[in-house]
Parts: structure tokens; C-alpha cells; sequence
């Protein structure tokens, strides 16, 4: 059985996520937590790693099930066939969700280097950084076609 890309309504991702487990759906929606500051206070927000999106590991003949899930717009299509995510891909997204994101700058990086991030399961992940401000690098990942967000230390 494959892992699908369902897109959501915006910022809908965590209550797809809830109801389709309710339902019986395997789902990854791995999230991040972030500072957010209103003029009164600091919060600490999850916000999806995947914007819009959440992975659902279905058979073929279940995919018109999640559509009886509110807030599930539609599934996400590559070269004309659904999109499908490889079980080596799924794990390295919840392996970043489990560790975070943070690297530790070992040598010299610019914009347009392609790195090893380490630390995200059994083999390390290849990306090209994309841009670089103060202390964080925003990364490609070749193999995801994602784009993180990279502390350096």
C-alpha cells in the first residue's frame, strides 16, 4: 500500500489528521512548534512541517474515503497520477518531527552548496541550501522537493 499527498484547506491539516484517524485512515502530518508573539504574550504554536498537506497510507480501492472528511479538498497529482510517497520519505519526515531541525554548521556553506543534514534516520539526506541570514539556512531537500529550515550553530 502507497502513502498519498491529500490537500487540505488551509491551516485544516491537524483536525484531517484527527478525523481521519477517527476513521481508521494510517496518517502522517508531522509538525514543528514554533514562538509566535502577539502583543501581550509568547506562544508556542504546532504548525505542520507540510503546509496544506497530510500523507494517508491507503489501498487503492479506499481512496474515496477521505472525501467524506471535512476539510480534505482533494488529492495531489504528479505527471497526471496521484502522488506517491515512498515509506523511506515518510520516515524521514517523522524523524525530523522527532529530532527537529537543527544542524550544526561544520564547515563554510553558501547559497547554492549541496549538504549532507544529518541526523534524520539511517542515511544522511542530501539538500541544497537556498539561502543563508544570520543564524538559519533555508534547505532543499532533493529527494522531498521541500524546502526547510535549518538552525545553525
Amino acid at each position: 500500500m502507497p502513502w498519498y499527498v491529500v490537500v487540505t484547506r488551509p491551516r485544516a491539516e491537524l483536525k484531517v489528521k484527527d478525523r481521519l484517524k477517527a476513521i481508521g485512515v494510517s496518517v502522517c502530518c508531522p509538525i514543528r512548534v514554533e514562538k509566535r508573539q502577539w502583543s501581550d504574550r509568547v506562544k508556542k504554536v504546532e504548525v505542520p512541517l507540510l503546509p496544506s498537506m497530510v500523507l494517508v497510507f491507503l489501498e487503492i480501492k479506499d481512496r474515496e474515503l477521505i472525501f467524506s472528511v471535512p476539510g480534505v479538498v482533494r488529492y495531489l497529482f504528479y505527471l497526471g497520477k496521484p502522488a506517491v510517497v515512498p515509506k523511506k520519505e515518510v520516515d524521514l519526515l517523522n524523524d525530523i518531527e522527532k529530532k527537529g531541525t537543527n544542524i550544526i554548521a561544520i564547515k563554510a556553506i553558501k547559497a547554492g552548496d549541496i549538504i549532507d543534514v544529518p541526523g534524520f534516520g539511517a542515511t544522511a539526506q542530501k539538500g541544497k541550501v537556498r539561502h543563508i541570514s544570520g543564524n538559519k539556512c533555508w534547505v532543499v531537500l532533493e529527494r522531498l522537493g521541500f524546502v526547510i529550515t535549518l538552525k545553525l550553530q
